[in-house]
């Protein structure tokens, strides 16, 4: 079988990553989610509001609704006023684009210490190479 005679590259996962890279990606990733979660109470206040003074939805209603669009499901409450309709649409475009930013926040230091890694095995490859082409 194929996957028998892959060589898997275990030289780079066993290495570590040095502590003072893990503690500054922590403190960011924490800085971050409390970025993340400030914006998306703002943007669930936004939504719960827009679609309490367009269909006049009462505010569980409203923060139901805005909930369910910002994370992608739909509405839930039918929307009778063709202003809330409107808003609907713009809210459900901003909070797709929203959403798909805030994913890529949370994950950025995680990606950043995978290419730390990745730069460290170049870095020694690089030095290893170097010392073996000298006579």
């Amino acid at each position: 079988m194929y996957l028998d005679r892959m060589e898997v590259p275990t030289h780079i996962l066993s290495k570590a990553v040095p502590a003072h890279v893990q503690r500054r990606a922590i403190s960011r990733l924490i800085k971050n989610i409390m970025i993340v979660g400030t914006l998306l109470a703002l943007a669930l206040t936004i939504g719960a509001v827009g679609y309490h003074y367009t269909d006049d939805l009462p505010w569980l209603d409203a923060f139901l609704n805005a909930s369910m669009i910002l994370t992608g499901m739909g509405p839930v409450a039918p929307l009778i006023r063709p202003s809330a309709k409107v808003f609907a649409i713009v809210y459900a475009m901003v909070s797709g684009v929203f959403f798909l930013t805030m994913v890529a926040v949370l994950l950025g230091p995680a990606v950043q210490v995978f290419l730390h890694r990745f730069h460290l095995e170049l870095a020694e490859n690089r030095r290893g190479d170097k010392s073996d082409a000298a006579p």
